[in-house]
């Protein structure tokens, strides 16, 4: 009977933690600096047709949802506000998922490029506000899957 408890022992320290699998989902990214960690629920956009639509002609998004924009490489990347309709914050962030920028409070309908600089990766989009609230700012860092390659500032 111990060797048998050993052997399972054994064999369930080889397998990772549930925990460890569930804390990285593609439908949300969690966002974490000294202020502590906060969590969106994301649509993501990685494709030029999704990354072009956004969340143009939407009436709302709730506080806790936002769109992760995700390029094919680091770039530099210019958002615009034509046929959005509500007020956003841009999370400008390099291969690693370390913000680099952040522009608070994008105006609605607003046709001004919204620069993000180079080596952008990935954007997020969340309700205008929000990013000062919780105290997300250059040097945050963002954990979602696309950043694995980066290699990640917060891996999965």
């Amino acid at each position: 009977m111990r060797r048998l408890a050993a052997v399972l022992l054994l064999l369930l320290s080889a397998v990772p933690a549930v925990a460890d699998i569930s804390e990285c989902k593609t439908g949300q990214v969690t966002l974490r600096g000294d202020w502590g960690q906060v969590q969106f629920s994301v649509e993501v956009a990685d494709t030029p047709e999704a990354r072009g639509r956004g969340l143009m002609f939407r009436e709302a998004l709730p506080r806790g949802a936002g769109m992760l924009f995700v390029y094919e490489r680091p770039q530099r990347a210019s958002f615009w506000m034509k046929n959005t309709l509500i007020p956003l914050d841009m999370i400008f962030a390099d291969r690693t998922g370390r913000v680099t920028r952040v522009h608070s409070g994008a105006i609605p309908g607003d046709l001004t490029p919204i620069d993000g600089g180079p080596g952008v990766y990935a954007v997020l989009e969340i309700n205008a506000e929000l990013a000062e609230r919780y105290g997300i700012a250059p040097g945050t860092v963002m954990r979602h899957p696309v950043f694995a390659g980066g290699p990640a500032a917060w891996p999965c």
